[in-house]
């Protein structure tokens, strides 16, 4: 029997029975925050491409985490920018390393607050790319192999500091299954992994580069991120991942991916996260900042919208923001 319409009219019109029937829900427990720590600086930098947002020196990463935990964010996604990169990305790996120091600072200062870890070299490395290089025929290109090691390195010794979970961005072939048997050796088999499974060459990224120092130094990432253009493609990935042992899947980016999450979600029942990222981010910021649209009501809908098309997480910028308004 068709519900009729002037019965869930009668309920919309009711603040109260309006959300209890709402098919969707957004709660503080579905944000995840990203947060920027960099080793050259104290205090805070603004980032230009990203209002409101900033790198933070260690001091200020620590107190940021505390408010973004009162706020009632359950989890920060931490990426690190060191003082000094090379070619081999080195000091992602040290256990004296910049973001290994910030596991460490936060969860001494904030226990309660999950900690994940984005593993990859872009931020690292002194020419962007999320891996390291090899050179053939005078064409110089990310060596898939050679970089799993200095992953699952990474992972351990950030697992090691204190992180709850590790998140590989890198879009390296089997770097899941590399960082898995890594942790299990290293006697860390409570340690879930949250795999970027599915992350497009994105022209969304770029206020991100900015953020993390990782515009790459030539050429780009098509080599080894997805093109926008397919989508069979991303259930391959995803398969594939959860088949090397990740807990969950991450879709990035998030809102011209909503067809993507869906597939995902509805193909094999395992959590997912959507990447909300910098682009998204900054077209409506600047859009608010012009009178152009309602922010806040259109932060919501776009939240909501990516935990319509199946998205168990949501990382997002304004993760603290909403977690806050959602509790007020």
């Amino acid at each position: 029997m068709a519900f009729p319409e002037y019965r869930a009219r009668r309920l919309r019109d009711h603040p109260t029975f309006r959300d209890m029937v709402a098919e969707t829900t957004l709660t503080p427990q579905h944000l995840v925050q990203p947060l920027f720590v960099k080793e050259a600086i104290d205090g805070r930098e603004p980032i230009k491409s990203m209002p409101g947002q900033a790198q933070l020196g260690m001091n200020e990463l620590v107190a940021e985490a505390a408010r973004v935990r009162e706020a009632g964010v359950p989890a920060v996604l931490l990426f690190g920018i060191p003082r000094e990169k090379d070619a081999t990305g080195s000091s992602a790996t040290r256990p004296d390393g910049i973001i290994q120091q910030a596991v460490r600072a936060i969860k001494q200062q904030t226990p309660d607050l999950a900690v994940i870890v984005d593993v990859c070299l872009c931020e690292y490395t002194d020419h962007g790319h999320c891996g390291v290089l090899t050179e053939t025929g005078g064409r110089r290109t990310v060596d898939n192999d050679a970089t799993l090691a200095h992953l699952a390195e990474m992972a351990v010794t950030c697992t090691q500091a204190g992180a709850d979970m590790v998140a590989p961005s890198d879009m390296m072939d089997g770097r899941v299954g590399a960082i898995r048997e890594a942790l299990d050796a290293a006697e860390l088999t409570h340690v879930p992994i949250m795999s970027y499974a599915v992350k497009y060459a994105s022209n969304f990224y770029g206020p991100f580069r900015d953020a993390a120092e990782s515009t790459p130094q030539f050429g780009d990432r098509r080599g080894y991120q997805m093109d926008p253009r397919n989508s069979d493609e991303a259930l391959r990935e995803a398969a594939e991942d959860l088949d090397e042992g990740a807990d969950i899947l991450i879709v990035k980016p998030a809102l011209a991916y909503g067809d993507i999450i869906r597939r995902i979600k509805e193909t094999f029942g395992v959590p997912v996260a959507a990447y909300s990222v910098s682009g998204e981010y900054a077209m409506v910021e600047a859009a608010a900042a012009n009178g152009w649209v309602e922010r806040s009501d259109l932060i919501r809908e776009i939240l909501i919208s990516l935990r319509r098309a199946g998205a168990d997480i949501l990382i997002t910028y304004w993760a603290a923001e909403v977690a806050a308004a959602l509790r007020g």
